[in-house]
């Protein structure tokens, strides 16, 4: 079996996103917690989504995944400090348009988020079928009927 490298790139409408759900969830705080300690949670809140950003959608921290690897089940995770991890991948993953999700076993135990602007839509295309079947498609474009 044939194993493929994914470079993914920083995705600002995901950190935008993401940076959205977080605010929303301090207002939320704000209103539900009247007062200092409403406020106070509420900016904590907004710092863990700009963290949150910073890290998984722009993928500046030292631990963001920069590349996968994938070979049949197996993943290896580059990461941009330059650390490269190696896992297996659940069985269990979600595929849309728009993103897909793979949990990664333990030892590294977490899950990737991988919208659809980190990637060439080929690669994402990819990356889709592999998530959804489990194989890498082994031609490089269709073949005629």
């Amino acid at each position: 079996m044939s194993s493929v490298r994914l470079e993914l790139a920083p995705s600002p409408a995901f950190a935008v996103l993401i940076l959205a759900a977080h605010a929303a969830a301090g207002v939320c705080a704000v209103v539900a917690l009247r007062g200092a300690s409403g406020w106070a949670l509420g900016l904590a809140l907004f710092g863990l989504g700009l963290a949150a950003a910073h890290s998984r959608a722009l993928l500046r921290s030292r631990r963001s995944v920069r590349g996968l690897e994938i070979d049949g089940q197996a993943l290896v995770l580059h990461l941009t400090g330059g650390e490269s991890l190696r896992a297996d991948a659940a069985p269990r993953r979600y595929v849309s348009r728009w993103f897909v999700t793979i949990p990664v076993l333990p030892p590294v135990r977490r899950t990737l988020l991988v919208p659809a602007d980190m990637l060439a839509p080929a690669e994402f295309r990819r990356l889709r079928l592999w998530a959804l079947w489990g194989k890498v498609p082994v031609a490089a474009k269709q073949l005629p009927a």
